[in-house]
């Protein structure tokens, strides 16, 4: 039985019953994969995005998974073979942080749609009913080794709606680009943008203490809704029979899903200060700080984020661009990284079309300054922070984010060292299949990029 079968099976089932809160989860993944390969990568230096580093080293590949990784593995009948000596092999980069899709290229304002800036709350929204999966951007990223990515609402709004994790595959519809069985993330933004955007009308909040009230304001509504839903699931068939069940709130089963620990939370926030206020209120309302975004200020408290499993999710070096994101130091990522004894969790970001495109170099940025700040990091540990860490962050590190027998072949041979600045991306494989090639320009194109491309050629022609 397909997805789409189950979902109309359960919604008519609903229709008919007197339950009016929908059990079924709409909008589920209808992900295929392209047609996998059997494929044998030789003599390969690896990063494997678990901290560790191997020379001489072969991955073998089957049926969209890696299924063996060691020394002068056997050479298995009709497997293509990839000969990667001299050449580097990581498992496919993942960006925690994105707005392909919400805001596309061309960046025209008919199609501006990452922020929904009528309500400082709008946890009813969902990022992926405004991406638009023409977006050009996606191959671009797709040449810098990009597999997967995740796409967030944008940081006008105290709640802004839910995100999406995607493979970094051009489709015709976004639930047939969404990662299989990815958990959605609420974006939350604290600080300045709120209370600039909703305070400039004349509205609350329009401070940061007006922030932090409408966190709690909102969260002890979403305590209410919870409960009530919990109360009646208790009932007997006989007592539900007798009465309606809790009417649908779109906003506060949202909330409700962050509550029973089903929605992952990623909270745009730059000062160290408002950091700590942040996680003060998770912790009110019982709830998981899965990572704060930006955080220009997080090596302040970084042993404070490490304490509380929260990742930081940063730049290697964007500061200064207003007065929240000011006070930077490069080593950023680095002390968060190393808080109590290496336990912290640093992932590099992008937040721009232009910078994950590169997010290998963005990392290489990011180690360097940690080495100069008398950090002992190798590029094999760096390489979590683009790879691993970001995958947990997303809730699908069971299925990729590293290189292990069992997971999704999810592979980039880079030509050299990928924390080289000549390195580049000459292969990509998701799910085992080549989604690109930088021999045989070998690039996915969406309908719009060859309706764009081909009138010009054929006016050049004439």
């Amino acid at each position: 039985m397909t997805n789409q079968l189950k979902i109309t099976l359960c919604c008519t089932f609903l229709f008919f019953s007197s339950i009016n809160v929908l059990q079924c989860k709409p909008f589920e993944s209808t992900y295929q994969p392209l047609p996998a390969e059997k494929i044998l990568i030789t003599n390969a230096s690896i990063y494997d995005g678990d901290g560790n580093e191997f020379k001489n080293t072969d991955v073998l590949v089957q049926d969209g998974k890696i299924i063996a990784i060691g020394e002068d593995l056997p050479v298995p009948e009709d497997f293509r073979i990839i000969d990667a000596t001299g050449k580097w092999v990581t498992p496919g980069i993942i960006d925690i942080h994105s707005h392909m899709g919400v805001y596309p290229a061309p960046g025209v304002r008919t199609s501006s749609d990452g922020n929904e800036a009528t309500s400082p709350v709008t946890a009813d929204v969902w990022a992926e009913h405004s991406m638009w999966v023409q977006d050009p951007q996606y191959a671009l990223a797709l040449t810098g080794g990009v597999t997967a990515f995740h796409v967030l609402p944008g940081s006008a709004n105290l709640i802004g709606g839910r995100g999406v994790t995607v493979k970094n595959l051009q489709r015709t519809t976004i639930n047939s680009m969404k990662f299989p069985d990815a958990p959605h993330s609420l974006k939350m933004a604290c600080g300045e943008n709120p209370k600039r955007v909703y305070g400039n009308r004349g509205q609350a909040p329009s401070t940061r203490m007006g922030n932090a009230a409408g966190y709690r304001k909102s969260w002890i509504q979403a305590e209410g809704y919870l409960r009530k839903i919990t109360e009646y699931e208790k009932k007997s068939e006989e007592a539900k029979e007798l009465e309606y069940a809790p009417r649908r709130d779109l906003e506060m089963e949202t909330l409700a899903g962050v509550l029973k620990g089903e929605i992952l939370v990623h909270n745009h926030c730059y000062r160290a200060d408002e950091m700590a206020t942040m996680i003060d209120i998770a912790k009110e309302f019982n709830y998981k700080i899965t990572a704060f975004h930006h955080g220009v200020e997080a090596y302040k408290i970084a042993d404070l984020l490490a304490d509380n499993g929260i990742c930081g999710a940063l730049w290697a070096d964007w500061w200064g661009f207003k007065h929240e994101a000011y006070d930077m130091v490069q080593a950023n990522i680095a002390i968060v990284d190393q808080a109590r004894n290496g336990k912290g969790c640093a992932i590099v970001h992008s937040d721009d079309a232009i910078g994950i495109q590169h997010l290998n170099q963005e990392a290489s940025k990011s180690l360097a300054a940690g080495r100069r700040a008398g950090f002992d990091i190798s590029e094999a540990r760096a390489m979590k922070w683009i790879t691993s860490n970001p995958a947990k962050a997303a809730g699908i590190y069971d299925q990729t984010g590293s290189l292990q027998v069992g997971k999704n072949a999810d592979i980039v041979v880079w030509s050299k060292n990928p924390f080289s600045v000549y390195a580049l991306a000459e292969k990509v494989f998701i799910d085992g299949a080549m989604a690109y090639n930088r021999g045989t320009d070998l690039l996915p194109a969406s309908d719009f990029d060859i309706g764009i491309i081909s009138p010009t050629k054929n006016r050049t022609q004439e």
